[in-house]
């Protein structure tokens, strides 16, 4: 309730400080009208500027985030290129294991038969 007791007092001050600005002013009223026109023109300009100046800067950003996101993708499918190519090797050196194991099987089987059959 105290907040909106003290409304009101804004308002007066705010009317007050407009008719002592309007009272005081060093200009005429078309001069201060045209004063503030073109402070207000440069505003807008400068927050024009500010605007294409952090456009720019994101665009930027967004290519460097891009180049680096290329690149880190790139480098995963070398490394998974290189992890496939590790286990198609060791895949292929297990087979030939096997098969020289199989094979070096049953050579000896065959050898005790072939002496058992000498015997």
């Amino acid at each position: 309730m105290a907040e909106d007791s003290k409304f009101p007092y804004f308002l007066l001050g705010l009317g007050v400080g407009f008719v002592a600005g309007i009272l005081v002013a060093p200009r005429s009223g078309d001069e201060t009208i045209q004063y503030l026109k073109e402070r207000a023109d440069e505003g807008k300009e400068y927050l024009k500027d500010r605007v294409g100046e952090g456009k720019e800067y994101l665009s930027r950003q967004q290519e460097s985030l891009k180049s680096t996101a290329q690149d880190a993708v790139e480098k995963g499918r070398e490394a998974l290129l290189r992890q496939k190519e590790q286990i198609a090797a060791a895949y292929d050196a297990g087979r030939q294991a096997y098969r020289d194991s199989v094979g070096n099987a049953a050579a000896s089987a065959e050898s005790v038969r072939g002496q058992g059959e000498s015997i």
